[in-house]
């Protein structure tokens, strides 16, 4: 029985694919279009997968399109029924198969938990909408998730977000992390107080309850329109992470003392889950953390058929895609890097999820002082911008200021460095990295590469960032690492 899980006709579409229930392939759409954010499916993606899994017996769509229709026409976007009309959406691309529905905040709360190493956990889902939904609190254990808290549109900590995003210029659903980045270079305090009076009716300590003044969903680019140097762009984008910072830790905090809420365990889903800054202080709330290394929309093809199953899947790892079936290049990687300081990798399975974990990945030696702005060139990223550091497990004690034994295998924890002066291609400017650990289950080849250089360097440290450019997805098969070769004057093995 194969079994399609699909999230799709909004941003970021998804594909997963079950064999008799077990996880064999998950890839975004946008790895086979090269649209980046692609909101569609695409012929490649799916002849991919039937070719090599099998056409669906069933499919299982991520939200209910009849209340995303209602609100919708609520929200005053007119009657979309057509475009919401998912039988024939899907006949467009040849699905035929039946199809059933989960709802979009439920998905993304199965995606988490059904993948986790937890039999019980409270699990917190705090996105921009699904259907009406805007954050969901939701209690787990055994096979059963019970929402606990539900908040609904348009009071939304991700809408807001995004918002702010538009306002400094960036691009709202895609550019989020970038505004992340740009807090370290801002004054979080000069217009936190305007902010909060300005966007924020109801925001109260140790609560989930959020009210905005305004419905945020087409963003609030008009908002003081006197502040338009970098500075303010840079304040603007500490100020609001502060503040989101502040209510994601509110809402920790009251699931903690929730009598309704007992396991010692948390799950964060949602697009706002990709807040690896915010993360980080739920550490300090609950001892045992799990986040999906895919916790949006595009997770949710996982999630939406787990929300039906409602049972637990043999979680390894979400090295699910695209399959360039060679052996990992180590002694190519070291070979280049030890040449050139940077190399390209595009082998074994694409990454399920916005960020590379060493199998789409441009890694570079992260000693030198201009290395950050060579990477930065060739991605064509803004210069301010850091690059994530990946160690051995085993090392990142002695490296950063974490406990021996830190485990954080999909960049998703923010530390500080020991010896920012020495790495400074993957510290940012408050002195933390968003770690990747390796260990030999993790994943081996990358595991030994690392040990590799090590031995020659002395240095157990690469830095790790997606193999793409800004506004490009990252490399997905054999000819995209050809042409990104060609194309940017970096050797991928």
């Amino acid at each position: 029985m194969i079994t399609y899980g699909i999230s799709a006709n909004s941003h970021d579409a998804a594909l997963a694919v079950f064999d008799n229930k077990k996880l064999v392939f998950a890839s975004h759409a946008e790895r086979f279009s090269g649209i980046k954010n692609d909101a569609h499916l695409n012929q490649d993606l799916l002849s991919y997968a039937m070719v090599n899994y099998g056409k669906a017996d069933n499919v299982v769509w991520y939200e209910n399109p009849i209340k995303k229709t209602i609100r919708q026409l609520w929200a005053g976007q007119g009657w979309r029924w057509r475009e919401n009309h998912i039988p024939k959406y899907l006949a467009d691309y040849g699905i035929h198969a039946p199809i059933e529905y989960a709802s979009h905040h439920e998905s993304h709360a199965a995606a988490g938990y059904f993948t986790s190493p937890y039999t019980d956990a409270t699990v917190v889902c705090i996105d921009s909408i699904g259907e009406f939904e805007t954050l969901s609190v939701w209690q787990a254990k055994g096979n059963q998730l019970r929402r606990r808290y539900s908040q609904g549109y348009p009071h939304s900590v991700g809408l807001w977000y995004s918002a702010m995003t538009q306002r400094i210029g960036l691009k709202p659903n895609e550019d989020e992390y970038i505004l992340m980045g740009m807090a370290a270079y801002g004054d979080p305090n000069r217009l936190y107080a305007d902010i909060k009076k300005d966007f924020f009716e109801v925001l109260q300590y140790c609560s989930p309850e959020i009210k905005l003044r305004h419905n945020l969903h087409r963003g609030w680019s008009r908002w003081r329109q006197d502040l338009k140097t970098e500075q303010d762009m840079f304040d603007i984008a500490a100020a609001t992470q502060k503040i989101y910072e502040e209510i994601l830790l509110d809402i920790v905090l009251w699931c903690k003392g929730n009598n309704s809420l007992p396991s010692k365990n948390l799950i964060l889903m949602g697009g706002c889950a990709l807040n690896c800054l915010a993360n980080q202080l739920v550490h300090n709330v609950y001892n045992n953390v799990w986040i999906m290394p895919n916790p949006g929309d595009a997770g949710s093809a996982i999630g939406s058929v787990l929300a039906k199953w409602k049972t637990h899947i043999d979680w390894k790892s979400p090295y699910l895609g695209y399959s360039i079936n060679k052996a990992y290049p180590t002694k190519e990687i070291i070979a280049e890097l030890q040449s050139s300081g940077i190399v390209g990798v595009a082998n074994g399975k694409a990454e399920y999820g916005p960020r590379a974990l060493g199998n789409r990945s441009l890694l570079a030696d992260p000693r030198g002082q201009e290395m950050k702005d060579r990477v930065n060139a060739i991605k064509h990223r803004q210069k301010f911008r850091p690059f994530a550091p990946v160690i051995l497990k085993e090392e990142a004690h002695k490296f950063f200021e974490v406990e021996k034994g830190f485990d954080s295998p999909y960049m998703q924890r923010v530390v500080k460095c020991k010896y920012p002066d020495a790495y400074p291609a993957i510290v940012h400017a408050d002195g933390t990295s968003r770690v990747q650990t390796v260990d030999k289950e993790d994943h081996p080849s990358l595991h030994k590469t690392l040990k590799l250089w090590q031995g020659k360097t002395g240095c157990p440290i690469l830095l790790n960032t997606s193999l793409n450019i800004k506004g490009k997805p990252m490399v997905n098969d054999e000819a995209d690492a050809e042409a990104f070769a060609k194309h940017y004057g970096v050797k991928v093995v």
